[in-house]
């Protein structure tokens, strides 16, 4: 089997980390919104404009109703009432939603901009990150952590722009009518009853935030559950698990369900404080307007005002509980996106970092000692050259280091990135430490072939084509056929159209392999790597493909990782991997002149070939002898 690194660093989709302010959070956001300030003061603008005739409302209610009062045959009755009053409230109330119309078509670019950035920044981050953080990960929790993310700052920006400020300005301005026109009386109910208000709702508020995060968490864990379950569906039915899946996915989603019934009861207790308090300073206040009425110190229309001026006052405040929560929920899902876009680069570029420069395309390992970890060292003083324009082929067993080589020229890892200590020596193209240079040039100069084939859900063409984006049809059918593959492509109903599923599931382990060949082909590197490049083909198909190979090889680079050492033999020099060791290096001829391990494996792998021809040719009866026990 393939040896794969594991990391002792947590899945992202789990690593909370250590927790942080929410102030830290907003100043992670405030570069992003920034951008629009030009924008924000504009919607600010339009927030002040519309609560100031949201408030205007109660007041000409108080006129109209105080107007009620003009004796019968009065002209002002049919002239005043009907058509000023009137008129201006209906002014009034359109004015509020024109303002707030023009609020959120002035924001939205900022809010829907900002988040367009974040997440394209994010998503560019992820590519950025190294192997072994994307061999942790868990992708269903991780794109879910993602998506919580872009939607929060969507939520933060709507809930504090369009409602918590628009409410603070109201209170102001419902404040200071209260003060001037009325008394202190009203004011200090006001006062008290929003303190107890943020009081109850702050403190109920943090205390279900462990529900809610965990209610996340649960969320996160069966979707990543279920993801898993889906991508690996032929592994699930291979051993029959679809029920051993469905109760592990079940069990998180009943896990989920308790948490959500917890923090759904610490809800409606949070709703029913506040409620309380809301009814209990409503109470006070119309019972003191109505005793001013009484006592004839306030008009009927002044009751009908403060009624009015509360209610339009409370209606945002019932809100304000979940708003608080959202947002809280909120900073916690932006804080674990930007803890994404903060994950350090295990793999990155020097500064001022040059690109690399091919002349003869040369590859050289010198000395290269190599780790996934303190505890497995898995190269050992690695020693040899590609001269340019050759090929050399690295045979050995599985687990030797074989694919590590690839991984390590393709700098996925450094050699000295890893463990320090265990790390060592270096790797060069045409002098060029491969450390001193960017990632980019060097990435651009290798093509690849590897032994898993992952191809996007998408058609044949397409992925035939991600070799080199912009080619012509023309290329990629010259590519096609190439790796042998244009007659079976061009035999399907839609052609180069033809969905190929997801990771390519529809295509045989050949055909996928065939297409990996035809996209290498296409981007026409000087460097090739074929790790296992024919594995998955027939003898037929197998010969067919090592002599394209050999023929897209002719004048590049090339390094061959081969497990059949009759897919080698034309190699200018093969370097035999043992432990993580050289054991041997030279021609075929060399190594099985030199009756070592070289040529024992040639001589396994010959005889088990000839065992296999023999049984091929033998009758049915001698063949199905040959496969009754002894």
């Amino acid at each position: 089997m393939r040896r794969h690194p594991s990391s002792s660093e947590p899945a992202p989709a789990d690593s909370a980390g250590t927790p942080r302010s929410d102030w830290t959070t907003l100043k992670r956001l405030g570069p992003y919104l920034w951008e629009y300030r030009v924008r924000m003061v504009l919607a600010l603008v339009f927030v002040v404009a519309a609560k100031a005739a949201n408030v205007g409302v109660p007041l000409l209610l108080k006129q109209l109703v105080d107007n009620l009062a003009i004796p019968i045959g009065d002209p002002r009755a049919l002239v005043v009432v009907p058509l000023g009053l009137l008129l201006a409230y209906a002014g009034l109330r359109l004015s509020t939603t024109v303002f707030t119309e023009l609020r959120e078509l002035v924001f939205a670019k900022a809010t829907h901009g900002a988040a367009r950035r974040i997440a394209l920044e994010t998503f560019r981050h992820l590519h950025a990150l190294s192997l072994r953080f994307h061999l942790d990960r868990q992708t269903g929790g991780m794109t879910r952590d993602i998506e919580r993310g872009t939607r929060a700052l969507q939520s933060l920006v709507s809930y504090s722009l369009y409602t918590i400020v628009p409410t603070l300005v109201e209170l102001t301005l419902v404040l200071t009518l209260l003060g001037s026109r009325f008394d202190m009386g009203f004011v200090w109910i006001t006062l008290a009853a929003l303190v107890a208000y943020g009081t109850l709702t702050i403190s109920l508020t943090e205390w279900r935030t462990q529900f809610r995060r965990e209610m996340n968490e649960l969320d996160s864990k069966a979707h990543s559950r279920a993801i898993d379950a889906l991508l690996n569906y032929e592994t699930v039915k291979y051993f029959n698990n679809e029920d051993f899946e469905s109760r592990r996915y079940d069990e998180g989603l009943d896990a989920f369900r308790r948490a959500q019934i917890k923090s759904q009861g610490t809800l409606s207790l949070l709703n029913a404080g506040q409620q309380l308090i809301i009814a209990t300073s409503l109470v006070a206040m119309l019972w003191r307007a109505t005793a001013g009425v009484v006592d004839h110190r306030l008009t009927l229309g002044d009751l009908v005002m403060v009624n009015a001026l509360l209610i339009q006052l409370y209606i945002p405040l019932n809100f304000l509980g979940v708003l608080y929560r959202e947002i809280k929920q909120s900073m916690t899902d932006l804080d674990k996106m930007f803890r994404l876009m903060e994950r350090e680069r295990e793999i990155a570029d020097r500064p001022g970092a040059q690109p690399l420069v091919i002349t003869q395309a040369t590859v050289r390992f010198e000395a290269v000692n190599f780790a996934y970890h303190a505890d497995r060292p898995i190269l050992h003083g690695v020693s040899f050259e590609i001269p340019g324009g050759q090929t050399v082929a690295v045979v050995g067993p599985s687990g030797s280091g074989k694919s590590t080589l690839a991984r390590l020229l393709y700098r996925f890892y450094d050699v000295d990135a890893i463990t320090p200590g265990h790390g060592g020596g270096r790797i060069t193209i045409d002098g060029q430490d491969l450390r001193d240079v960017t990632q980019d040039s060097v990435r651009r100069a290798i093509g690849i072939v590897p032994q898993d084939t992952v191809l996007f859900n998408d058609t044949v063409g397409y992925n035939i084509g991600y070799g080199r984006p912009g080619a012509s049809q023309e290329d990629i059918e010259a590519a096609a056929r190439a790796a042998h593959i244009h007659d079976f492509i061009v035999a399907q109903p839609k052609g180069y159209a033809t969905m190929v599923g997801e990771r390519g599931l529809k295509l045989s382990g050949g055909e996928k392999q065939r297409v990996a060949i035809a996209r290498t082909l296409l981007k026409n590197p000087p460097i090739l790597i074929f790790d296992e490049a024919t594995s998955a083909l027939d003898s037929a198909n197998e010969r067919a493909i090592q002599t394209e190979l050999a023929s897209a090889a002719k004048g590049k680079t090339a390094l061959v990782i081969a497990h059949r050492l009759s897919t080698v033999v034309d190699a200018h020099t093969i370097v035999v991997l043992q432990h993580g060791r050289i054991a041997e290096q030279g021609s075929h001829a060399d190594l099985l002149a030199l009756a070592g391990v070289y040529a024992r494996m040639w001589h396994l792998q010959q005889n088990g070939r000839a065992g296999a021809s023999s049984a091929e040719n033998l009758p049915d009866q001698s063949a199905d002898l040959l496969l009754r026990p002894v």
